[in-house]
């Protein structure tokens, strides 16, 4: 299993991301850096833990404003690798995301349009597309557009649009220490359908937490807390590909 750390940007900073309370989100504080800037954060957890890639967040465009590419863009000439949640409601994003150098194109349940622009976006940027689907205590957080109404029905709907990974997140998880809330659904995706891609985060606690989901059936965890505050080692990751 991989694990790809998390940069939560807000108003041009790092932030500390917790339960999706993102109006009391608060600058990071780190036992590696003091600085929330992106690229110090990104280089100060390069320099410990070796992570070339990033799950950045763009907090400002998920809320409906423009990508913040110039920070994307610096990261990519400090020579990181991003996976990218700017905020896609149609297909034009996503692919001004991919024409500007991004790894792989976050598409979130909560800003999406729809299964009609993400089975658009599949036609043309597959590869790199990432489903998100987004929790609140296990209910589907939808933008609009007709999705099904259970989290099980959403993602039968985005493998028939054409997704093949699955970025499984509830946001009330996030940042609270208390698991990601996602298991069993996991466990579920990765036997019904074992040829998608399976991502998860949000609430890791610690590496028991990592192994867990690995034995899942997950390829990709996603962390920000625990690397911040100690709790999981560079020893930790040692069995992990970063």
């Amino acid at each position: 299993m991989k694990v790809v750390p998390v940069l939560d940007l807000l108003k041009g900073q790092v932030v500390h991301a917790v339960a999706g309370q993102r109006a009391n989100y608060r600058p990071i504080k780190s036992r590696w850096t003091a600085s929330a800037d992106p690229v110090e954060v990104a280089t100060a957890l390069h320099r410990h833990f070796g992570f070339a890639t990033f799950y950045l967040a763009d907090l400002d465009a998920i809320a409906g404003a423009e990508p913040a590419f110039s920070t994307f863009g610096a990261l990519q000439s400090a020579g990181f690798r991003l996976w990218v949640d700017a905020g896609v409601v149609e297909a034009n994003r996503a692919q001004a995301l991919a024409d500007f150098g991004v790894a792989r194109i976050i598409v979130g349940l909560e800003t999406v349009a729809g299964p009609h622009v993400l089975a658009r976006i599949c036609q043309t940027i597959a590869g790199q597309m990432i489903f998100s689907l987004d929790l609140r205590c296990g209910q589907p957080v939808r933008a609009g557009g007709s999705w099904k109404s259970e989290a099980w029905a959403i993602l039968e709907q985005a493998i028939d649009a054409g997704v093949r990974a699955v970025l499984l997140l509830d946001l009330v998880r996030v940042g609270a220490r208390s698991g990601t809330g996602t298991e069993a659904l996991c466990a579920r995706l990765a036997r019904t359908f074992p040829k998608v891609e399976i991502i998860t985060g949000g609430g890791i606690q610690d590496v028991s937490d990592l192994h867990q989901l690995e034995t899942l059936g997950v390829g990709t965890a996603l962390m920000a807390t625990a690397l911040h505050d100690g709790s999981v080692t560079v020893g930790d990751l040692a069995g992990f590909a970063t």
